[in-house]
């Protein structure tokens, strides 16, 4: 695939992730949290364990796990309002993208009648928040899910894969990996991939913001994608070590 010449900030190229960390065992009474980073985004996640499942799931005896995620009043340059007595769709958008892709990387029936929620907390915006949640989210449940373990809880890691996001676009008819806000605030298309480590498309959101595009040019917005999931899939696994947990 040949990219387009592009100064981007940083000086990276259109292929090139922003700095990621994951930084993990950050709260004291979460059972698993994670501080991801992309760049100048960051968000707290935090997996809780609950016993018990919601009504609607309780004759099934297979476990459930869920999100939720806001965005910190001074994580924009411009303080945005807590969402107290209303909640956004975005928002809900967002963690409900959260909660489908950790579901479908998690054995419903080996985690048992528990209930996991992970908190997405947004401690600044930079673009790519909800790409992080997700990249972060999965950190967290890993490690709320090796602690239930090693609790007795349940005999064994309930997690099937991993799961990762990241975002891609076109930005003055360059196609660009993982976008920060100056970016995606004026992108022709914007695009987030959700997928497995077994390369598994979990979900795509993709727009013509400004422009339709063609097949060709998704095709090459996916390829982008992919190199940055691999990444992504590979720094949880360096920091958690899921592959050696097998």
């Amino acid at each position: 695939m040949e990219l387009n010449e592009i100064r981007r900030f940083g000086g990276r190229a259109a292929n090139q992730m922003r700095p990621v960390t994951l930084k993990r065992e950050v709260m004291k009474n979460a059972l698993g949290s994670c501080l991801v980073e992309f760049g100048d985004t960051r968000v707290l996640c935090a997996a809780t364990i609950e016993d018990g499942l919601p009504p609607w799931r309780r004759a099934s005896k297979l476990g459930w796990v869920t999100a939720e995620y806001a965005m910190l009043p001074a994580a924009t340059s411009k303080r945005t309002k807590r969402e107290t007595n209303a909640r956004k769709g975005r928002s809900m958008e967002i963690e409900r993208l959260i909660g489908r892709s950790l579901r479908t990387v998690c054995n419903m029936r080996a985690l048992g009648e528990y209930t996991v929620t992970i908190d997405c907390d947004v401690l600044q915006a930079d673009g790519g928040t909800r790409t992080a949640s997700v990249t972060g989210a999965w950190v967290a449940l890993h490690d709320a899910l090796m602690t239930w373990v090693e609790a007795g809880k349940i005999p064994r890691l309930p997690l099937t894969g991993q799961v990762a996001a990241v975002s891609m676009g076109v930005v003055d008819g360059n196609e660009l990996l993982d976008l920060d806000y100056a970016e995606d605030s004026h992108a022709e298309i914007d695009m987030n991939l959700v997928a497995t480590d077994t390369g598994e498309i979990v979900e795509i959101q993709g727009t013509g913001e400004q422009t339709p595009f063609d097949r060709k040019r998704l095709n090459n917005l996916l390829d982008l994608g992919d190199l940055g999931i691999k990444q992504l899939i590979d720094l949880q696994n360096e920091v958690t070590a899921f592959r050696d947990d097998d």
